[in-house]
């Protein structure tokens, strides 16, 4: 290894596949020996403490872990995979390897195919989707109303850990500043980034002590830490992900729901009528069938956005809450709520104007019935005592 090509330094890569794969997961049958067997697998503890001046209150989504067996990958010894299951619908692949690089060696690992098993070569995305492929076979049956592998929502992520580096962190990023903003990014680092881009990158670094320090982009993380002291950080890092891909996945969900309503409610006969401003009528013979599920939508969407919310509440100044923010601002988490609470906001109005309809057909009944009782009966009665006569 030329000088020129900078020193190797110790580097675990975490990498990260999350996926919805439907509503819910009925987790009481994941607790089954025979499904750990089935797996190859085993259960594994819960994850470690928050640490870094967290509060005690701070709550996430406890999983249940699978263990799989190790693997073989080039550069980096063996390959650590397990999976986490969460109860509403999330499942997320972790690949896990140690291994000595430079800086440049590092961007094209998360392409290459490195992962040897069963006589195969995968990338971590090929292996990790994979994995997923035997997870999901195996607890298939616990999984409420599962979503179409072929439409399935996911978030991939990795994290360069650095466990030895040779001056602090600070100063090694200013040195390597276009290498650390190509890896930040997933650009080839012989391709130049602008000073902008190397800028955008590279800003609001976090460090909780003097000798560590993390950088997060979109797709791709930083981590320096000579005590290998950061599961918590990538706890969090997962977190902001799961957040991120369960906005998406009800964000797609609302999107498909609608559009069902729309054509629901054009064969029960939605039309324009022009000459009334721009009123919408609605014609059929079942109106309240519609009125029904469009209101089921409403009330489904409107609890899995308040569960999300709810799921944690990572809020404060703290150190892990300042990364958790900082994450969702990468993210636009706030962008994509705002896009699930607009689609609520027409769900609500289809279901205001079917309800309003509703109500209106009720009202002509009640007018002709009691025209019928009030006007034409007493005429008809007259009409009897002049036939009579």
């Amino acid at each position: 290894m030329s000088e020129a090509e900078g020193p190797t330094l110790l580097t675990e890569l975490v990498y990260l596949s999350i996926k919805d794969v439907g509503k819910a997961i009925d987790v009481k049958k994941l607790e089954s020996p025979v499904l750990y067997a089935r797996l190859a697998g085993k259960k594994m503890g819960s994850p470690l403490p928050l640490r870094k001046d967290t509060p005690t209150s701070l709550a996430l989504p406890q999983p249940i872990w699978f263990a799989f067996e190790d693997v073989e990958a080039e550069g980096l010894g063996r390959v650590y995979p397990s999976a986490k299951v969460y109860n509403d619908g999330a499942v997320t692949i972790l690949l896990r390897g140690k291994g000595r690089f430079t800086l440049d060696e590092l961007g094209p690992l998360s392409h290459s195919p490195l992962i040897k098993s069963q006589g195969y070569v995968y990338s971590f995305e090929d292996f990790a989707n994979r994995l997923f492929g035997r997870l999901l076979d195996a607890i298939g049956d616990a999984i409420i109303d599962p979503t179409e592998r072929s439409t399935l929502q996911e978030e991939h992520y990795l994290a360069y850990c650095f466990l030895d580096y040779p001056e602090p962190p600070t100063q090694f990023i200013e040195h390597n500043r276009q290498q650390c903003a190509s890896l930040l990014i997933g650009e080839i680092a012989e391709d130049a980034l602008h000073e902008s881009q190397i800028q955008a990158a590279l800003a609001q670094p976090f460090s909780y002590r003097p000798d560590d320090l993390a950088i997060f982009d979109m797709d791709h993380c930083l981590i320096f830490d000579h005590h290998q002291d950061y599961e918590d950080i990538l706890l969090i890092m997962e977190h902001a992900n799961y957040r991120l891909l369960e906005l998406r996945a009800l964000d797609r969900l609302l999107d498909v729901r609608l559009d069902e309503a729309e054509r629901d409610l054009t064969v029960y006969g939605i039309e324009k009528n022009k000459k009334s401003s721009g009123r919408i009528k609605l014609r059929g013979r079942t109106p309240q069938r519609k009125f029904a599920r469009i209101q089921a939508l409403r009330f489904e969407a409107l609890f899995i956005l308040e569960n999300l919310e709810n799921s944690s509440k990572i809020i404060g100044d703290y150190f892990l809450g300042q990364i958790y923010t900082r994450l969702c601002e990468i993210f636009n988490t706030e962008g994509w709520s705002r896009s699930v609470e607009r689609r609520l906001d027409v769900l609500s109005s289809v279901y205001e104007m079917v309800k309003t309809d509703s109500a209106e057909r009720r009202t002509l009944v009640l007018e002709i019935v009691f025209i019928i009782v009030c006007i034409v009966l007493p005429l008809l009665q007259i009409w009897q005592a002049l036939i009579l006569k």
